[in-house]
């Protein structure tokens, strides 16, 4: 690895707004997470699944029988190491942020787990019409996570080692495509699956959602970056000396584009 940090493209929004966006972000995600945890579980029989890294992480920490706090902390600690390899530099800040990510990110994922299983008592889906109901709010569910990681990412104090992961490989290696680098991203969980399944032998908390967040959740995070908070322009991103043409970034030609197209809407209006 190299010991030289790589550039940074520069922040263009205070520290108190990005917190703001931060907060918003992680309320978004841990929301949408819970609900595809929640209306798989009272689905039955169990087909929608939770999203892909849930599932792998959750899956490899029973192969290894780990519970699930130690099965997430390994595991993200893993993809840190990875992703301080594809920057070719290791940052003490960015791997304290991956962590420090995890510690709010958790308690609102018991909070709203919590609010959906013992306050508001949603139903079990015992009718094709709940199970439809389900089914659309686990991909509503798995929309929201993406939408959440459209927002983090461009806010980018911190983040999860594997939207981390996701971030450095659009910007770095796939031009700015966000369905690629999530199918890209994709590869450590599918390993860990592999792995988890030699081990035990079982293929659980895989279903419909795991499928819809695999093909679609990639392309929903690009689609917000243009429609949600559309303004707000990717801050901070690392770029290695391979990443950069003619000294305009992937993230700067991305932000542009999306700024050009709303000055053109309002010039129509």
């Amino acid at each position: 690895m190299a010991d030289t940090k790589p550039k940074k493209t520069p922040r263009t929004i205070s520290m108190k707004t990005s917190i703001f966006y931060f907060i918003i972000s992680l309320v978004i995600n841990s929301l949408g997470n819970v609900l595809t945890l929640v209306t798989s579980a009272k689905v039955f029989p169990s087909f929608l699944g939770s999203a892909y890294w849930t599932a792998a992480e959750t899956n490899l920490g029973v192969a290894f029988h780990w519970n699930l706090f130690w099965a997430f902390l390994i595991l993200g600690i893993l993809i840190t190491v990875l992703n301080a390899i594809l920057v070719k530099h290791w940052d003490w800040g960015r791997a304290l942020g991956n962590v420090i990510f995890m510690v709010p990110f958790s308690w609102l994922i018991q909070t709203f787990y919590d609010l959906l299983t013992t306050t508001v008592h949603l139903p079990e889906a015992r009718t094709p019409m709940m199970i439809g109901l389900y089914v659309i709010l686990n991909f509503f569910g798995v929309a929201l996570i993406a939408i959440a990681i459209s927002i983090y990412q461009r806010v980018n104090l911190v983040l999860h080692p594997a939207d981390d992961l996701m971030q450095i490989l659009r910007f770095n290696y796939f031009k700015g495509a966000a369905g690629k680098a999530m199918w890209a991203s994709y590869i450590p969980p599918t390993i860990m699956g592999i792995v988890a399944f030699i081990i035990t032998g079982k293929f659980e908390y895989y279903g419909i959602g795991t499928i819809f967040a695999f093909l679609f959740q990639g392309n929903i995070t690009g689609i917000a970056d243009k429609l949600v908070f559309p303004h707000l322009i990717h801050q901070a991103i690392d770029i290695t000396p391979e990443a950069e043409s003619d000294g305009t970034t992937v993230a700067e030609i991305i932000d542009e584009q999306t700024d050009g197209s709303l000055d053109e809407q309002n010039n129509e209006k």
